[in-house]
């Protein structure tokens, strides 16, 4: 197989990662008096960060969001990368690898910090990804 049908099935694997992560919102399992009192607790106490006045809670939903904003990009760009490789455009190869990498990592975190259909899609698009690398490697490239 080529490298864009490895890219474009890590593009969507990544959008279902994006989807999952996205439709867990608000992200807390607040099943009863205590999850309920960490909740609280994160939301009320308030400090200073370089002028603007926030607290844990908004710190923990904002990221949250952000992730799931650069998760939608890079499915995106994964899927813009299978279009250049179809068209067998030059040096996307390091674009890839740098992808590749930052999944291994995301993929670690994801093994240390939470549970197994995150670690799963992320073990996934990293494979893919390295496959993808190592195709787009011995596929022919347009003259420069």
């Amino acid at each position: 197989m080529r490298a864009p049908i490895f890219l474009r099935i890590a593009s969507i694997i990544m959008f279902l990662y994006c989807a999952g992560h996205t439709s867990g919102y608000p992200w807390i399992p607040v099943e009863g008096e205590r999850e309920l009192a960490i909740v609280e607790s994160m939301k009320s106490h308030q400090f200073d960060v370089v002028g603007s006045m926030r607290s844990f809670w908004d710190f923990y939903i904002g990221f949250g969001l952000v992730t799931s904003g650069f998760m939608l990009a890079i499915a995106v760009a994964i899927w813009q990368l299978a279009s250049l490789a179809k068209r067998g455009v030059n040096g996307i190869r390091p674009i890839i690898l740098t992808l590749c990498i930052a999944s291994v990592v995301n993929t670690i975190f994801e093994i240390r910090f939470f549970f197994i259909i995150p670690i799963v899609m992320a073990a996934a698009i990293s494979i893919l990804l390295g496959i993808a690398f190592i195709v787009a490697l011995s596929t022919p490239r347009l003259p420069q």
